[in-house]
Order: structure tokens, then C-alpha cells, then sequence
């Protein structure tokens, strides 16, 4: 199995190379790494508390986030250097005030893994979520370094349980422990010998709580809403923007709607304009140039900002659940506002949890979201009450960083 996973690595990195020529996303995953090695041995010489945090992107950026910022606050001599996968996520990152170091990580080949933790010299490792990269795994093993991981969430789906997937399996009771999200992982991973673990909770409720909780105002959209409701959809995809077309046709008296989507590239904005040709619709970018008021839809073509949206809304919605999977929906549940979605969610805990208690809402089609909104505007006893139930999610899984933090330091 170690060779056909090294083969798969060589021909994944051989794939990204040729799709650089086609690709602008591509072209930034491989140039970014050409230079890792010569900038790493610059900027780790002469640093002696290393501790590394491997996030796939932006989402797990900001899932690790909360525990960089917990670990500088008890240490101030500590280097963080901070890895990615994505150029989604290292471009909007690479400057972010947390890090002290962030660089692509270099493909994971048993040479690369070598060298890195021998440049590096990490005191500690966190990945975040579901990175499992396992020659960096069996290097930090033999290295004795310490590594964990933050956030997993494991199911018997999962290759490491099938019959093929032993030695991806035994590649993970390397791991040093396992902070999880639910109960069923740890029942699982116990059941299957590994007992290194503690069901902590997942520390994107703590970021969310407190991008919710900074003091900031974003004059643009009470300019735009004025006394209309909002709708927000955030990280849409084309099903959505087409399924968000039709809502908007029922609710358009008494709504605006701002679209954040997942793509900002010009092909995709132009496409949306199209989608709703039927509205006034104005992009974020043109905003200094027009009374946005006069506007029925606002296109948000940037990115870095939704997440600070979120709070102008009444109703959220949250793309990628007709198609790659769903993004982070409680980045809108902490604004306690109802919350929608398509229909594939099942693989994200909260999703189910907050469909499970009342506050949020899978569909399947326009016409589903559009009666349930409707009953919105005509049962405000019942909206407010949903508001109340996402209020109380989000406060009852608080907390988390604190608890690894406490079992970190036992």
C-alpha cells in the first residue's frame, strides 16, 4: 500500500502541473511551492518553539484559528508557521497577523516529508480536521514529534474502516491524539483500539463567536438595505444562484438579497447577472460609483468579507449543498437568524444538528424555501422563535479551544 499511495502523490502532483496550463488555481498550487524549502530555511533559522499548523484552506484556517491565538497568549516565544493546501486559502491568509510563517505545503513524498520536519523542527503539529498526509505523519512519528488532530470528525464510510484501508489505519495511531467533534467518532476510533482521544467539541463555534462579537459596521449594506429585509446567501454555486433567482421572484416586495459567491472570477459574475436579469442588480465593486439603494440585488465580487455580512441578515443561505458539499453555515447561525441549504448536508455535524433542533433548513427546490419564508413573514412568533433556537446552539458548543488547551497542557 505505501507504494501505491506514493504513486497516487506523484501522479496527483504530475495532474496539478499539466492542469496549471488551463487553470489560474492550479498554476498558483504549483508555483507556490517551488520556493518552500529555500524560504523555510530562512525563516525558521535561529527559532526554537516551532509549532506548525496544517490547514487544506481558508475554512480550516479559520477552524485553527481560535487555538493559534490561545497558544500565543500563554506563549509569546512561540514561532507559528502555518501550511496550506489550497491557494484559496493560503492567498487570502499568507498575511493574516496570527501567523508568524505561511507557506503551501510541499507534496507529500517521503523526501519532502523528511526534509521539512528537519528544516522545520516543529515542537508540536495540529492538523486541522480531516489533513491526512501520511508521509509527514510517519516522519513526525519517527521524529517523535508530537501531532494531533483538531476538530475530526471519523465515520465507518471512511476508507481507514474498510478492508483496503488497514494501513491508512495503522498510519493513524501514530497520531498523538485526536480532539473531536462527536461522540460517534470516539466510540469509533475506541472500538478499533484507538483510545488517544477526547470528544472536545468543534473550535469554529468559538471563531464564529467572535468575528459576531467584534465591534464593526458595514455602512454599505444599511445604505443598501434601507427598510427592507435581507437575505444573505454566502458561498453560492450555480444551483443555487439559479434556485435563488426563483425565491427572489415570491419575496422581492419586501426583500433584498446580497449574493456572496463561492467563485468571483468576471465569467462567473457575468453569468449571474444574466441569472438575474429580471433585477436591479449591482456588484460590490461598482459601489463607490452608484446609490445602491436604488438596487434590488447585491453581488459581492470580492472575497474576505462575508463572514461580517452575515449579521445584516434576516434570513441566511448557504451555498454548495446542491453540488460540492455545503460550506460553513455557522458563520450565519451565530447572527441567530434562520438558515438554509440544499439538500446534501448529511456529512457536516452541525447542519444535522441544527436541522435536528429547529433552526435551520435543508430544500430541495425554490418552492420549499419560498413557503417557509413566507411563513416567516406571516408567523413572526414562529421566526423568532428559530432565531432563539440558533442563539442557543451556538452558545451550548462554546468553548472547545479551552478544553484542548486544558488537555494540552495536563
Amino acid at each position: 500500500m505505501p507504494f501505491f499511495y506514493a504513486l497516487f502523490i506523484h501522479f496527483y502532483a504530475f495532474f496539478i502541473k499539466i492542469a496549471s496550463f488551463f487553470s489560474k488555481k492550479a498554476k498558483l498550487w504549483n508555483a507556490g511551492r517551488k520556493n518552500v524549502f529555500p524560504f523555510l530555511e530562512e525563516k525558521c533559522a535561529g527559532k526554537e518553539n516551532i509549532i506548525w499548523f496544517h490547514c487544506a484552506s481558508l475554512g480550516e484556517f479559520e477552524q485553527g484559528k481560535p487555538l493559534m491565538e490561545k497558544i500565543k497568549q500563554q506563549n509569546e516565544n512561540v514561532t507559528l508557521l502555518v501550511t496550506f493546501f489550497s491557494p484559496s486559502g493560503y492567498e487570502i491568509k499568507k498575511n493574516d497577523a496570527i501567523a508568524d510563517i505561511v507557506v503551501y505545503l510541499p507534496v507529500d513524498t517521503r523526501k519532502n516529508a523528511k526534509k521539512f520536519i528537519q528544516i522545520v523542527k516543529p515542537q508540536k503539529v495540529f492538523f486541522i480536521k480531516y489533513e491526512f498526509w501520511f508521509n509527514y505523519m510517519q516522519e513526525l512519528n519517527k521524529a517523535s514529534i508530537p501531532f494531533y488532530y483538531i476538530s475530526t470528525i471519523f465515520s465507518e464510510n471512511q476508507y481507514f474502516f474498510k478492508n483496503y484501508g488497514k494501513w491508512f489505519f495503522n498510519q493513524l495511531k501514530k497520531c498523538s491524539f485526536f480532539f473531536l467533534q462527536n461522540e460517534k467518532s470516539k466510540e469509533l476510533l475506541n472500538r478499533h483500539g484507538i483510545d488517544k482521544v477526547a470528544v472536545t467539541g468543534d473550535t469554529r463555534f468559538d471563531r464564529v463567536y467572535a468575528i459576531a462579537h467584534q465591534d464593526y459596521a458595514l455602512d454599505f449594506i444599511t445604505s443598501f438595505k434601507e427598510d427592507k429585509k435581507l437575505l444573505v446567501a454566502g458561498s453560492t454555486w450555480l444551483p443555487d444562484e439559479k434556485l435563488l433567482a426563483k425565491v427572489f421572484q415570491q419575496i422581492t416586495p419586501n426583500f433584498k438579497l446580497i449574493i456572496a459567491p463561492h467563485i468571483v472570477e468576471k465569467e462567473h459574475i457575468a453569468q449571474m447577472k444574466r441569472i438575474f436579469h429580471s433585477f436591479s442588480v449591482v456588484c460590490y465593486s461598482e459601489i463607490e460609483e452608484k446609490n445602491i439603494s436604488n438596487y434590488e440585488i447585491l453581488i459581492i465580487d470580492t472575497i474576505g468579507i462575508l463572514s461580517k455580512i452575515y449579521k445584516y441578515a434576516d434570513v441566511s443561505y448557504i451555498g454548495g449543498a446542491f453540488k460540492t458539499g455545503l460550506h460553513n453555515i455557522l458563520e450565519a447561525a451565530v447572527f441567530e437568524k434562520p438558515v438554509f441549504f440544499g439538500p446534501h448536508y448529511q456529512k457536516f455535524n452541525e447542519a444535522v444538528e441544527l436541522i435536528n433542533c429547529g433552526g435551520a433548513f435543508s430544500i430541495k427546490n425554490a418552492d420549499e424555501m419560498i413557503k417557509k419564508m413566507l411563513n416567516f413573514e406571516e408567523d413572526r412568533e414562529l421566526y423568532h422563535a428559530i432565531c432563539f433556537i440558533c442563539k442557543k446552539y451556538i452558545a451550548q458548543n462554546l468553548g472547545t479551544t479551552e478544553k484542548i488547551s486544558e488537555l494540552l497542557n495536563s
